[in-house]
């Protein structure tokens, strides 16, 4: 278990590190949690103020999780996704409001699912109006998720189901009018399409050379195969034993917006960081402050975003950070408008990925907190725990 604890000058920190008897509260959740490793990390706008590693990458090999251990971030890529498209919309390279089917030929003149006849072939209608990246961003767009949306998967189930990593993948109709609902989707996987169809290059790219790299985010990176030393996922056996399985989500067609990052803890609490500094860190300036506070305001009042269903409860449980709020949804995070049950200030932005692993970003105070594990299915009690 190591321990960082800040409060130098110059972001400067002191490494300490603590036997494995020495329990501290997030050691005690963790063995309670029976998880196979995380890493949890608390920053501030100047660096990592407490940092603690548990467990195992893989419990095949016998693998220590590490400070540094490449993970499957999944959904926490869409944040990083996110800025991307933000930074092409100061530039006037990306429109929040146009129609996005001038770019993405897949998504002009969309169409809505209404049902299923009785031989079970969709029914489809003219959506009500095009489909913008303001609504792909805030995931009011009217896509969905096979693993979240029932309707989708039997959808897929008439017409086929895709390759995984295929653009076809991706496409599908429309389950509402855009802008009329909340449901989390597939709709940053066309952000990130619609960032290579405007600037002509793989998202990886772009996404290294104007995000990663300027934020000194090393080790995060679309990768085609996963790293031999990267941590594996992980479920739990009748027996509640642990066993490691063969999951990847990078890899395919095209770079998978919607959650096909792997990065580590440490690389992913720079970009919280850069968040808290309101679009810069260390000096490098990534976005501007304005469309920090923009990507952060509530985009989708009157609608409630950020309860997700489960169509496939082997994959991911029901989820909802904050079920007593009436939670928000920027350009690319979820918004308590309350403040949480355990401190978290209103007006706090957050996210998750699909292998248990999550994100907090708190502007007011000034904290940011990034947990890493590697487990499915998503929404496990033991890692909220």
């Amino acid at each position: 278990m190591i321990v960082l604890q800040s409060g130098f000058p110059s972001g400067v920190h002191r490494v300490s590190v603590f036997a494995m008897s020495q329990t501290t509260p997030f050691a005690a959740a963790f063995a309670e949690a029976n998880l196979p490793g995380a890493v949890g990390l608390i920053v501030d706008r100047d660096g990592i103020r407490h940092a603690e590693v548990l467990g195992l990458a893989d419990t095949s090999s016998g693998a220590p999780m590490q400070l540094d251990t490449v993970c499957q971030i999944a959904s926490m890529t869409k944040a990083l996704v996110s800025a991307g498209a933000m930074q092409l919309v100061e530039q006037g390279r990306l429109d929040l409001d146009a129609d996005v089917g001038a770019l993405l030929p897949e998504l002009a003149n969309p169409q809505v699912l209404t049902g299923f006849d009785a031989d079970g072939k969709p029914q489809l209608r003219p959506a009500a109006r095009a489909i913008t990246l303001r609504h792909l961003l805030t995931h009011t767009a009217g896509l969905g998720y096979f693993f979240v949306h029932p309707e989708v998967l039997q959808y897929f189930g008439a017409v086929g189901m895709p390759t995984p990593g295929t653009r076809a993948s991706v496409t599908m109709p429309l389950m509402f009018d855009p802008g009329e609902r909340w449901e989390y989707s597939v709709a940053t996987d066309w952000v990130g399409l619609a960032i290579e169809a405007v600037t002509g290059e793989r998202l990886n790219d772009y996404l290294t050379a104007n995000l990663f790299a300027p934020l000194g985010m090393t080790s995060t990176a679309f990768r085609d195969t996963l790293p031999a030393d990267a941590a594996r996922v992980h479920v739990r056996t009748g027996d509640g034993s642990l066993s490691k399985v063969d999951v990847y989500l990078g890899g395919g067609e095209f770079d998978g917006g919607g959650g096909g990052i792997t990065s580590t803890a440490p690389d992913y609490a720079r970009f919280v960081r850069m968040v808290l500094n309101g679009g810069e860190l260390d000096g490098n300036r990534v976005l501007s402050a304005t469309t920090i506070a923009e990507m952060g305001r509530n985009q989708v009042h009157p609608l409630r975003a950020g309860y997700m269903g489960s169509a496939m409860p082997q994959l991911a449980a029901p989820y909802d950070t904050f079920p007593d709020q009436h939670t928000g949804w920027g350009l690319g995070f979820l918004i308590n408008p309350e403040k949480g049950p355990n401190g978290r200030s209103a007006g706090s932005l957050a996210w998750a990925g699909i292998f248990n692993s999550y994100y907090w970003i708190d502007p007011a105070a000034g904290l940011g907190g990034v947990f890493v594990s590697q487990l499915q299915p998503f929404g496990d009690k033991g890692a909220l725990g």
